[in-house]
């Protein structure tokens, strides 16, 4: 955005929209701190070896034995301090940590996902608009609906046998080279892809239906003039709502794919905290995917504003 947009924009929901944000994600803390709490049984539950006495001393090292209110203000006060406590399962090691640890994998999985997205899932719906009844049009939304259909774990696992084990162009798991990131690549973007061209060509087919395109033709514009500066700027709105949480959900990881991939992200360390019953890393993830999600849903709407000046009229309204 350049400094007459940034100018341009309404301070005032600007601000309000991080009041809100602030107050979802607290419930959002809220809800997650008790809907754990209230789950029978506690972390150590697993250790059946464990006397009374060793739980009763581990339960006031972490302070479990306190009372819930006072252990929901002790983590309101780590969350304000951007501690998301430590793990029960991994001595030493702290949320914060384990996050940090599986962010890279999977945000470099993510971003690859999210570019192929971008990349062959915008030009296919462009291309299959332009070509509107004819062949590219309907081989572009054949392979869409297969894409959509068919979940992204059936993908995964068929990929997986046909190319890691049958053919053994990539590597069956793990991340030791570039070929590693191929497999879960596809298998993260293969579903948004074929959303993304079912999108885009149906928002800019009703884009060049419009009066305005109509007139810009008749003044006798070129085609691609038309196209660039009246019609793909309007019809990529809808197309830039999905990208917020697309994005949030690719950047965080799929806990499926990566399971199925053995990739040591973020996603896995979700699965694996449920598995041993690690609370404090379950709410750390799920507070972190959440705040993620709406920082991704607040870019999309300031996107809006600069993409639609009606909009950014009815904000600052």
């Amino acid at each position: 955005m350049t400094g007459a947009a940034i100018r341009a924009l309404p301070w005032g929901w600007f601000l309000r929209r991080l009041a809100l944000m602030a107050v979802t994600l607290w419930v959002i803390i809220t809800l997650t701190f008790f809907m754990m709490h209230a789950v029978p049984g506690g972390p150590f539950v697993s250790e059946r070896m464990m006397a009374p006495e060793i739980a009763a001393a581990l339960d006031a090292k972490w302070g479990l034995s306190d009372p819930l209110w006072q252990q929901y203000l002790n983590y309101l006060r780590g969350i304000l301090r951007f501690d998301l406590g430590p793990s029960f399962k991994y001595p030493g090691v702290s949320v914060n940590e384990m996050i940090a640890d599986g962010l890279a994998v999977t945000a470099r999985t993510g971003l690859l996902a999210v570019l192929c997205v971008v990349a062959v899932g915008v030009p296919l719906g462009i291309a299959a608009a332009l070509n509107r009844g004819r062949w590219p049009d309907t081989g572009v939304m054949m392979l869409a609906t297969i894409g959509v259909a068919v979940p992204s774990y059936v993908i995964a696992t068929v990929m997986l046998y046909v190319f890691a084990l049958r053919l053994g162009w990539v590597p069956t798991f793990g991340l030791d080279d570039w070929r590693g990131y191929i497999l879960p690549v596809i298998a993260l973007a293969g579903f948004w892809v074929s959303f993304v061209a079912r999108l885009t060509r149906s928002s800019l087919l009703e884009t060049l239906d419009q009066d305005y395109m109509t007139t810009a033709r008749a003044k006798g514009l070129r085609r691609r003039q038309i196209l660039i500066r009246h019609g793909l700027r309007n019809s990529l709105i809808p197309v830039v709502t999905v990208l917020g949480p697309v994005v949030a959900n690719l950047l965080t990881g799929s806990f499926v794919i990566e399971q199925i991939f053995a990739l040591p992200g973020i996603g896995r360390h979700f699965v694996l905290s449920i598995t041993n019953r690690d609370y404090t890393a379950i709410m750390g993830i799920t507070i972190f995917y959440a705040a993620f999600l709406i920082l991704m849903i607040l870019i999309v709407d300031i996107l809006y504003l600069w993409l639609d000046p009606r909009i950014r009229a009815g904000a600052k309204a």
